[in-house]
């Protein structure tokens, strides 16, 4: 981790290095993959995969956040195609058996049918591909809220279900059991599934701004935990890779 990065990238840098850790095998295999991000919005992510050599398409429906990903991969010299739409109009788009990846992150909890949201995505995705798939956990959302003093939403929250939760602007928030059933409904294989933002949420962001080297040991910490099954009721987010 360098010493000249700016706050907000160590911080960004511990609360993904478990996503990115997870898809490496994926995008750093030496093979050009065609990679759907659904809901990319400003580009981060999709600027940094089609830094590595792949394909990239943007689908969001914001053109706001799209002429942002039209800057940034201009800063940052990759091409990347960008649509704007829904993922219920994705097919339209990009057409069936269009993808070797696709990167769904924080988009299931907002749509209206999450089952038929996956089997899009399912048809959308080559035979053998896979799905990057990540979704608040709903066990961290009930410990913020009751830390935060709502305690009769996080009462409400604690055994609701996702088809029984209001969207919101907050979205739904999911079990690791939860996501994997429904994944396993739109008939995905799961490969795995890891806890993301363990600590990262609860550290101070003044210790990572000024303890020398605090970034990387977090980075570790969170990369070490992520796998550990009773930690993933403490993760913000749910990082399942599926085919």
């Amino acid at each position: 981790m360098s010493a000249s990065e700016r706050p907000s990238e160590r911080r960004s840098a511990a609360r993904t290095a478990v996503v990115w850790n997870d898809l490496g095998p994926l995008l750093d295999a030496g093979t050009a993959l065609d990679v759907l991000d659904i809901g990319g919005g400003t580009g981060v992510s999709a600027v940094r995969v089609a830094a590595g050599g792949h394909r990239v398409t943007v689908v969001d429906p914001s053109p706001d956040a799209l002429a942002s990903l039209a800057r940034r991969a201009r800063e940052q010299g990759v091409e990347v195609v960008a649509h704007q739409g829904e993922l219920s109009s994705l097919l339209d788009i990009v057409g069936e058996a269009s993808a070797d990846l696709v990167l769904c992150h924080g988009v299931l909890e907002f749509v209206a049918d999450p089952a038929a949201a996956l089997a899009t995505l399912r048809r959308a995705l080559r035979p053998g591909a896979s799905l990057s798939l990540l979704v608040a956990q709903r066990h961290a959302a009930v410990v913020a809220r009751a830390m935060a003093g709502h305690f009769g939403q996080a009462r409400e929250l604690l055994d609701a279900a996702p088809e029984h939760q209001q969207i919101g602007r907050a979205g739904r928030r999911y079990t690791a059991d939860e996501a994997t059933a429904l994944l396993a409904e739109a008939g995905f294989a799961v490969a795995s599934v890891h806890g993301v933002r363990v600590f990262a949420d609860l550290v101070p962001g003044s210790l990572l701004d000024l303890e020398p080297g605090a970034t990387a040991s977090l980075v570790d910490l969170e990369q070490t935990v992520a796998t550990r099954p009773e930690f993933l009721p403490l993760a913000t987010q749910l990082h399942l890779l599926a085919r």
